[in-house]
C-alpha cells in the first residue's frame, strides 16, 4: 500500500504530468502541421519529460511507504532510481533529436506556417516556468531527487523553447529554413547536457555515497560538542531518498555504567539529530582506554575534566 503521509510532492509530480501532456499534444499537432523539426523535437522531448513525470510521480509516493521486514532500511532509494531513469530517456531523446536534425539539413527540410510555432514554443516556455518554479520548491521542501530532476527537465524545456522561438523567428525574418534543424541540434546538445548532470546527482545515492562534505562536518561537530563525548572513529553517512543515514562508534570513559554509557550515546544522538533533523544514527559505544592500548583509528577529544 503506497503512503499518502506527505502529499505535497505527489501533488506536484502529478502537476507535471497534466501540464506535460498538455503541451505533448499542443506541440505534436502544430509540429505536424508546420512541418518544424524544431517544434517536433520539442514535442519528443515533452513525451519524454511525460514518461520521466509519471516516474517521478511513482517514485515520490513509493519513497514515503515505511519501512517493512522486507526493505528495513524504508524505500527512498526508489527516487535514485526514478532520477537516474529519467536521466538515460533525456539523453536518449536528445540523441534522437540530433540525428533527425542533421537528417534534416542534409535534406533540406523546409519549415511553414512559422507563426504557430512561435506561438506554442512561447506558450511552452510560460508554463514550464511556471510549473518548474513550483517543482524547485517542493523538491527543496521535501529533498525530493525524483523531483528535483523533474524540475531540471522542465527548466531544459524552457531554454530550448526560448531557443526554439529564436530559431523560428530568424525562419521568419531571413527565410533561411536550414536555421530550424541548426537550433534542434542545439535543443538536443543542451539535453543530453543536463542528462549527464542529472545521473550525476541521481546515481550517488544507489552507491551510498557519503553525504556532502558540510553534512558531514556536522556531524562531527555535534558528536564532539558532547562533554563526556572522549573520541569517535568508522563515521559512515549515506543517504536514501530524503533520508540520511548515520552511524559511529563512539569512545566514552571505561569506567562509566552500562546505563551512564546508554544515557550519554542518546544525549549524543539528539545532537546528531538537532543537526541533521530526521537522520536515522546508529551508535556503538567502545571503552575509551581499550581503543588506546588498541591503537586504532580513532578521532580522541581532550578529557573534560
Amino acid at each position: 500500500m503506497i503512503a499518502h503521509a506527505n502529499d505535497a510532492p505527489a501533488r506536484a509530480a502529478r502537476l507535471s504530468v497534466f501540464s506535460n501532456a498538455g503541451l505533448v499534444v499542443l506541440k505534436l499537432v502544430v509540429g505536424l502541421h508546420i512541418a518544424s523539426v524544431s517544434v517536433l523535437s520539442e514535442a519528443i522531448h515533452s513525451g519524454i519529460d511525460l514518461l520521466a513525470a509519471l516516474i517521478a510521480w511513482y517514485a515520490v509516493r513509493m519513497s514515503h511507504v515505511p519501512p517493512d521486514e522486507g526493505h528495513p532500511y524504508g524505500h527512498g532509494k526508489v527516487e535514485s532510481i526514478s532520477g537516474t531513469v529519467e536521466a538515460f530517456l533525456i539523453f536518449v531523446a536528445g540523441a534522437w533529436i540530433i540525428v533527425e536534425a542533421v537528417r534534416g539539413i542534409v535534406t533540406g527540410h523546409q519549415s511553414e506556417a512559422v507563426t504557430w510555432g512561435l506561438a506554442v514554443m512561447a506558450l511552452s516556455a510560460v508554463v514550464n516556468t511556471l510549473v518548474s518554479r513550483h517543482l524547485f520548491r517542493v523538491a527543496k521542501e521535501h529533498d525530493s531527487v525524483a523531483l528535483e530532476a523533474d524540475a531540471h527537465h522542465l527548466s531544459v524545456d524552457v531554454y530550448t523553447s526560448v531557443g526554439v522561438l529564436v530559431g523560428l523567428g530568424l525562419v521568419a525574418v531571413t527565410g533561411w529554413h536550414v536555421l530550424d534543424p541548426i537550433v534542434a541540434i542545439g535543443v538536443g546538445l543542451l539535453i543530453v547536457y543536463t542528462a549527464y548532470g542529472i545521473t550525476k546527482t541521481a546515481f550517488a545515492p544507489l552507491l551510498d555515497a557519503t553525504l556532502p562534505t558540510e553534512e558531514v562536518k556536522a556531524v562531527e561537530d555535534a558528536i564532539c560538542s558532547h562533554g563526556q563525548v572522549r573520541g569517535y572513529h568508522h563515521l559512515r553517512t549515506r543517504k536514501a531518498g530524503a533520508v540520511r543515514f548515520v552511524d559511529f562508534h563512539l569512545l566514552l570513559d571505561d569506567e562509566l555504567t552500562l546505563a551512564e554509557s546508554h544515557r550519554i550515546s542518546h544525549e549524543v544522538k539528539d545532537c546528531v539529530l538537532h543537526a541533521l533533523p530526521g537522520a536515522v544514527v546508529e551508535i556503538h559505544v567502545e571503552p575509551y582506554q581499550e581503543e588506546l592500548q588498541a591503537k586504532g583509528d580513532a578521532i580522541t577529544l581532550p578529557s573534560s575534566d
